[in-house]
């Protein structure tokens, strides 16, 4: 297999969790790393071996070879340095959320098909092995016509830094662009998109809360001015619908996974649900009579390993990045799945800003560029 060379942007909590799964990963050579906390830099090089180390990401993209780039900096970040690294002539990974607002994002898979290179965003639950199952159901027609999907995502204190652990930058629009929906909300979103075949967005509503108590020291630390909560209504054409609830905070216990029905038959994906984890499982009537069933989801993974050409390519997301700058498999197109999975969070926030429901044409016309260059 041909080695691709990386070079990786940002070496904090998402960059090391980057680093890790490239060690997992045959074919793949990290051979540069940038940030501008330079202790923390050569601290991270010397740990996982990389050779060049640079404080400004500019330097680094002027090396002639690095076949990709992989970039771990919060959201407003995104859309420049993106940018940067496509017109460098190199292919970029980019952490999740495409961006902070889909203004920017727009303009990062503008410049992918400016530059002519590959332009992959991280969504890892794309690669799992529930995903998998389901879309396998789906394309087998075992749900019939799909009419509606249900995206639940739960924290009940999970907001970052105020509640104890990240950041302060996840929970700041100047930087993160949004909250729960953009920090989590963007798994749930896209993997049901995607295993909706993506369907055009007619209108979002919705409506976004910063209602819980917050330790007062850490709130004006982080100056937190994000959403907590955020709940939305999605119409596609076709008829399709999708309700969304994500929380990073709020009184209530386990939410059920996410769910996708249609005329035949129902998929929720795993959760948890009276303190107890659920697996994927499916609904469906048989001879006039209700059955739930789950899936022994570790031998379909190992079968199809066995059996499947190159399986390890959707193994993860990065997984499947190498693989496919190897010409081992095709792109999925993450970046048009992640700008549309913003194109409803943005939706969101814009309805509630309005005060009613908006169509994917005022969220175009309304998105305004958050970026801002490290």
């Amino acid at each position: 297999m041909e080695k691709i060379r990386v070079g990786i942007i940002g070496v904090g909590l998402i960059g090391k969790m980057h680093l890790d799964t490239y060690a997992e990963i045959n074919g793949v050579e990290v051979v540069a790393a940038s940030d501008i906390n330079e202790a923390e830099l050569k601290n991270v090089a010397e740990k996982y071996k990389i050779p060049n180390i640079y404080t400004d990401y500019k330097e680094m993209l002027k090396r002639d070879d690095l076949d990709a780039i992989d970039i771990c900096l919060h959201n407003n970040f995104h859309a420049p340095v993106t940018i940067e690294v496509l017109k460098s002539g190199k292919h970029a990974y980019c952490e999740k959320p495409i961006a902070g607002s889909y203004k920017d994002g727009l303009s990062m898979v503008e410049a992918a098909k400016q530059y002519g290179k590959h332009l992959h965003i991280q969504l890892s639950f794309l690669y799992s092995k529930e995903t998998k199952a389901a879309k396998t159901l789906i394309d087998a027609g075992k749900l019939g016509k799909i009419f509606h999907a249900r995206s639940t995502g739960y924290r009940r204190r999970g907001r970052p830094y105020v509640d104890g652990y990240g950041t302060p930058y996840f929970t700041r629009k100047e930087t993160a662009g949004g909250g729960a929906l953009f920090d989590m909300g963007v798994y749930r979103i896209s993997q049901l998109l995607y295993l909706m075949d993506r369907p055009e967005v007619l209108t979002i509503s919705g409506k976004t809360y910063q209602e819980m108590e917050i330790d007062e020291r850490r709130k004006n630390i982080s100056r937190f001015d994000v959403e907590e909560l955020g709940v939305g209504f999605v119409r596609f054409k076709d008829g399709l619908t999708m309700d969304i609830i994500e929380s990073w905070a709020i009184h209530m216990n386990d939410f059920e996974g996410s769910s996708v029905v249609g005329s035949e038959g129902g998929i929720r994906l795993p959760g948890y649900a009276a303190g107890k984890w659920q697996p994927l499982s499916y609904h469906t009537n048989m001879c006039d009579m209700e059955m739930d069933s789950t899936f022994n989801l570790d031998a379909m993974n190992y079968r199809w390993h066995n059996l499947r050409d190159n399986p390890d390519a959707y193994d993860s997301s990065q997984h499947h990045w190498i693989a496919a700058l190897q010409g081992r498999v095709e792109l999925e197109p993450t970046a048009n799945l992640a700008l549309q999975t913003m194109l409803i969070s943005e939706g969101i926030y814009i309805s509630n800003r309005l005060g009613r429901e908006v169509t994917a044409e005022e969220v175009l016309s309304l998105s305004e560029s958050l970026a801002v260059s490290p």
